[in-house]
């Protein structure tokens, strides 16, 4: 039980770390991933209201069915590139959250990417 709390707040360190050189920019949008066992999801925050703008999880999407954590991931970068460029968000700073970037992390920022986003 102590190992799983311990790697939990080493997360938090690093998220913390990175969060320090992305935050204060007010004219760039954040885009932050958060992935857990199951799903994973997607926002883009404006820093400077506090505010959603737009969201995205492999938990609310219908079309999945039968695909890896993998090709999920990239599905839900598509989808919330989509919703960015429809509200005319065309730029983002990636915001890894923490989590190293490879695998699901990697696969939702290349997602985003295809979908149009330019990070």
């Amino acid at each position: 039980m102590y190992h799983v709390r311990l790697r939990k707040n080493n997360r938090i360190q690093r998220k913390m770390r990175v969060r320090r050189r992305i935050l204060g920019k007010s004219n760039e949008l954040r885009l932050t991933v958060f992935r857990s066992n199951k799903y994973i999801y997607a926002q883009i925050v404006d820093d400077t209201k506090g505010a959603t703008l737009v969201e995205a999880s492999s938990k609310s999407m219908k079309n999945l069915k039968g695909k890896t954590k993998c090709e999920e991931a990239f599905e839900v970068g598509k989808e919330i590139a989509k919703k960015a460029l429809s509200k005319d968000i065309k730029t983002v700073v990636f915001d890894r959250n923490g989590f190293r970037y490879h695998g699901r992390i990697k696969s939702v920022a290349d997602g985003a990417r295809e979908g149009g986003l330019r990070l």
